[in-house]
């Protein structure tokens, strides 16, 4: 039997445990089939941390209330009560490791819980412990919108340029850095890219995205020729066979997510930026504007970055579009034709010969 059949087993045997009459359909015990069954559909440990801490919050909410913990004693009522209860909790509020902290929980925090709490009841819906879905007749408050953080073309001259070459792991992160602002792949797309995943001389990358959804992401020719480089004369021995990662570290261990984000930090403060936060994920905002201010299309961008939907490209393109708006006004092809405009004749008077 396999992993996937032992699996299924276990989900079935967990609802079969759950759905018995004597058996109390509350949050903390169905949260344990929900993790099951989102595994076997191929949803991200991220995505799944995050209903679970949600499913957490709202259950510690309803005990501290005396409020019932039983999925088919939670209405929308409840919800609602719990919405507002986010809206007024203090930052890092029972935090295991930071004390709270002044102010609220921000909104686009809280439409994060909701929507993951939402999630979660059409889990309960779908497996019938639930008849009504409280979420049907809730209405989640909007997130709001974001200004997007990028680079400004100095400031990644200004990154590049703090970067020594010179040296096997400077040339490292000088090509991570690079494929980064060229790709826009995510941090942890970039940690996991293989050997395999890698054909310089199709210019492609084969890059698995969130939910393990596969794609193909093109490079350009400075990508290219910088991986080769990297890849023919600077990637260390990986210190067993097996870890087959394009990027390792100095000991041949592979790159971490952490390890990524503090490269890249650690280049930020020896560059001086300032105003935006040097992330791996900036590189990925600034990617996607810079493609669309220098003529790419929408759809072409949301099939590089492994969006299943063009809303979410929508702040991008606001951007973008604001930008192209600015460089009319500047360029204005009548604004810069030295030309009076002719008076118009005035109605009514006639001239000879018209």
């Amino acid at each position: 039997m396999g992993l996937s059949d032992n699996l299924n087993s276990e989900i079935e045997r967990f609802l079969s445990q759950a759905l018995r009459k004597d058996a109390a359909a509350r949050l903390d015990k169905l949260l344990e089939g929900y993790r099951l069954s989102a595994q076997s559909e191929g949803k991200s440990p991220n995505t799944i941390a995050i209903v679970a801490a949600s499913v957490r919050y709202l259950e510690e909410f309803l005990t501290d209330n005396n409020l019932s913990t039983d999925v088919t004693e939670i209405g929308a009522g409840e919800l609602r009560r719990f919405t507002v209860y986010l809206r007024e909790r203090p930052r890092f509020a029972r935090h295991r490791f930071t004390r709270p902290q002044g102010g609220h929980l921000s909104g686009h925090t809280i439409n994060g819980y909701l929507r993951a709490l939402q999630a979660f009841w059409s889990w309960l819906e779908r497996e019938e412990f639930i008849k009504e879905n409280p979420f049907d007749r809730l209405k989640i408050p909007k997130a709001p919108r974001k200004v997007i953080p990028i680079f400004t073309e100095e400031q990644l001259l200004q990154l590049l340029a703090s970067i020594d070459i010179a040296s096997p792991v400077g040339y490292r992160d000088y090509t991570i850095i690079l494929t980064l602002l060229d790709t826009g792949i995510r941090c942890s797309e970039l940690t996991g890219l293989r050997l395999t995943d890698v054909n310089l001389e199709s210019r492609l990358f084969k890059v698995w995205g969130k939910g393990s959804k596969e794609r193909m992401v093109p490079i350009g020719a400075k990508v290219q020729k910088a991986l080769w480089k990297y890849l023919s004369r600077y990637r260390p021995e990986p210190i067993t066979p097996r870890y087959d990662q394009v990027f390792l570290t100095r000991d041949g261990h592979p790159l971490t997510k952490d390890r990524l984000e503090a490269i890249v930090e650690r280049y930020g403060k020896k560059a001086g930026i300032t105003g935006v936060r040097v992330s791996p994920h900036t590189f990925r905002h600034t990617m996607a504007v810079t493609f669309l201010r220098n003529g790419g299309d929408v759809f072409s961008l949301q099939r590089i970055l492994g969006h299943s939907q063009l809303e979410v490209l929508r702040g991008y393109i606001n951007l973008a579009q604001s930008d192209i708006s600015r460089v009319h006004q500047r360029n204005s092809p009548a604004d810069n034709l030295e030309f009076k405009l002719p008076r118009s004749r005035r109605r009514g008077v006639r001239r000879n010969g018209s």
